[in-house]
């Protein structure tokens, strides 16, 4: 059998694989990166947040992504019923991007995955990996390519970006289910040939049909623009007779009062795909020779675009600390690591699950608004979710049920006064 040998393999492609390879390969890291799909491919996640706009300029990704002209998000507006909030990332709290890009991922991976080629990085696409064995933190990994030949790839470390694949958390038995209830997406593209003109036909827009059902429409700078529905699993499956994932989408945004002129009966780019319970947990991200990074260790909700920003986050850091222990210094993983990148999901998951018991959703619709609020909860949907100098972030556990329990109270008070 065929054996090459690297300090790192990375698998899979996506930001989070091409963001660590680069980082990997600029500091003289010898990488290979396998890949089980072909490029160009259809993947969910095609709004970014600012905070992953460092970690494409640290790798060296930028300038590449940034010709390709992508739509610039500059915010996010949240709909509900004839209730409006606009969050712009320039008046936010802190210090770091205002701005970020709405990207089809077919087109956005592609780019990054060629730009990592040309730097001379060794990236074979439809190679899945069959078998991983360790050897103290040495690896031995079966990869067997699309003519169905095998080979071994021997490294000093594994870094696993494999996204839903979840290869080491399958081949490791790492799987444990996650602390949030079961959601389920169904998604597409549509030709937006009713877009408007000027900033409300870019818009990435999220309208809340119900409570825990929300609809999100993310536009391309290509004219197209990705349509999505999320809610409890029970009820996206209630939405379609047989699981007719067209039927599904179709009556969601028929439940959209501000959406069904511009998407009602539009004919979709291809066959809705659907994402069921979708959130993953893992026993542990990282052991000897290996590091779990994005949606292969966590992945919380599409609701605050937070997944992309997570995959680049931990792969960028895995790379960094496996460059730090080959130049013989200590890295203690479950502190740099675990407890870092779990800091950062801790505050996104809180805001994940008040965001479904409508206390978020309090606060993002109460007015008169409170400008200092809005800049704080600002940075934190920008995803700088480290910042502890942010209440937001600090105190995140309390703050937002605090603050709603507040606002209900108030309005409950003032609703019994008036009666």
């Amino acid at each position: 059998m065929l054996k090459e040998f690297v300090d790192v393999l990375v698998i899979g492609a996506g930001p989070s694989g091409c963001v660590s390879a680069s980082h990997l390969h600029n500091n003289n890291i010898k990488v290979k990166v396998v890949e089980k799909t072909k490029f160009p491919r259809i993947v969910v996640g095609e709004s970014l947040i600012p905070r992953v706009m460092d970690h494409f300029a640290e790798a060296g990704l930028f300038e590449s992504l940034d010709a390709m002209n992508f739509e610039k998000k500059l915010g996010a507006r949240f709909i509900r019923g004839k209730e409006i909030c606009v969050f712009d990332f320039s008046d936010k709290y802190g210090e770091g991007w205002d701005w970020t890009w709405q990207v089809p991922r077919a087109d956005f991976d592609n780019t990054m995955a060629q730009e990592v080629i040309s730097k001379g990085i060794d990236l074979e696409f439809e190679s899945e990996v069959i078998s991983v064995t360790f050897e103290g933190k040495n690896s031995i990994t079966v990869v067997k390519d699309k003519n169905g030949i095998e080979k071994e790839i021997h490294a000093k470390f594994i870094i696993d970006s494999s996204g839903y694949g979840r290869v080491l958390p399958r081949l490791l038995d790492l799987d444990t289910p996650s602390k949030l209830d079961p959601h389920s997406a169904i998604f597409t593209h549509v030709v937006d040939i009713n877009r408007p003109e000027g900033e409300e036909g870019t818009l990435i827009s999220f309208d809340i049909l119900e409570t825990e059902v929300w609809l999100w429409v993310i536009p391309f700078s290509n004219g197209n623009t990705s349509l999505g529905v999320v809610g409890p699993t029970h009820f996206i499956n209630s939405l379609s007779r047989d699981n007719n994932k067209i039927e599904a989408l179709n009556n969601a945004v028929n439940m959209s009062d501000y959406y069904i002129k511009r998407f009602g009966g539009i004919e979709f780019a291809f066959e809705p795909v659907k994402l069921e319970n979708y959130s993953r947990s893992v026993k542990s991200m990282y052991g000897d020779g290996f590091a779990l990074t994005g949606n292969s260790s966590e992945f919380l909700d599409p609701v605050f675009s937070s997944g992309v920003a997570f995959a680049t986050e931990s792969g960028m850091l895995a790379a960094k600390l496996f460059i730090k222990e080959s130049q013989g210094i200590t890295v203690n993983w479950e502190t740099e690591f675990t407890g870092y990148m779990r800091r950062g999901i801790g505050v996104f998951t809180t805001y994940v699950k008040e965001w479904y018991t409508g206390n978020l959703q309090t606060l993002f619709f109460h007015q008169p608004e409170n400008p200092d609020v809005k800049r704080k909860i600002c940075a934190v949907l920008a995803g700088y979710v480290w910042d502890e100098t942010n209440p937001f972030v600090k105190k995140h556990d309390n703050l937002i049920k605090n603050m709603a329990y507040i606002i209900n109270s108030e309005k409950e008070l003032a609703e019994k006064n008036l009666s």
